[in-house]
């Protein structure tokens, strides 16, 4: 009888336990698309590639956040060539919609900046939930151009403290796809590689807000707008398969801007591979 109530505790203290457990490793998967570039006068055109380091920073900064899942840069690169949006203008919402269920993400982050030739750059951006296709938590970041990861700590620290998004149920988000989160679902092409995932119930909303992050703790110093450009450069280079071209941009952008650790990293991966 006593081995009966023991058992029966236990499972009991189990089964309370479990929905916080799930509750804690239910985030919201989150992915960052590129910026389009809306700048205006003579110089708008060399701003043309800077929407790609925007995401990449904006990108580097959530990974610090806790409370999120967030896919890396990289896998929406292959994503977006795969699907060929790679230029100016490509997304809208219902392009992002597609592209989240996809790759797996439940919201995605995508927006526009704009430099007005004068020293002056606004950063716009939004979210949109992939399973409702409601467009939330609009920021708009309006700053001088000398402080590129300033104002991307702004739009960062604006967005997931307004952004109170729950975790969906698993596969509510991506549809019938069965690709752990943050993961590119598998092609028609090929056999869908089946993932095993516990039930989950959403988790309650909450701000998404966490520890200060990478981009907000190299405030010290300023990464100006022509060093986000060279940034952007390289992350082009890198792209095409240019690996020695992008160690070499990415090595000015640590001259110009020192200590910052995404290029350190990539400068080493890149180096090393």
């Amino acid at each position: 009888m006593r081995r009966f109530v023991r058992g029966a505790m236990a499972l009991a203290s189990v089964a309370m336990c479990a929905p916080a457990m799930v509750a804690a490793q239910a985030k919201p998967v989150v992915a960052v698309l590129y910026f389009d570039n809306n700048s205006i006068g003579k110089d708008a055109a060399d701003y043309a590639g800077v929407g790609k380091g925007m995401a990449e920073l904006m990108t580097n900064d959530l990974l610090a956040n806790q409370n999120l899942t967030v896919v890396e840069r990289e896998r929406v690169q292959a994503l977006m060539v795969e699907q060929n949006l790679t230029r100016q203008g490509s997304i809208d919402p219902q392009t992002a919609i597609r592209l989240g269920k996809i790759i797996g993400a439940q919201y995605m982050i995508y927006g526009s900046f704009m430099s007005d030739g004068k020293g002056q750059v606004v950063l716009t951006g939004k979210t949109v939930n992939v399973e409702t296709s409601v467009i939330s938590n609009p920021v708009r970041i309006n700053t001088r151009g000398d402080d590129v990861l300033g104002m991307i700590a702004q739009f960062t620290a604006k967005m997931t403290s307004e952004m109170k998004i729950p975790a969906l149920r698993v596969g509510q988000a991506g549809g019938p796809a069965t690709s752990p989160p943050g993961q590119p679902a598998a092609s028609p092409a090929a056999p869908a590689q089946h993932a095993e995932h516990t039930p989950a119930q959403p988790a309650a909303a909450k701000p998404a807000s966490a520890k200060p992050t990478q981009v907000a703790a190299a405030k010290a110093r300023k990464m100006d707008m022509k060093t986000a450009m060279l940034y952007s450069k390289a992350l082009e280079e890198e792209d095409a398969g240019n690996k020695s071209k992008a160690v070499e941009l990415y090595r000015q952008v640590d001259v110009k801007f020192p200590d910052y650790a995404p290029v350190q990293k990539k400068i080493k991966s890149l180096s090393n591979g």
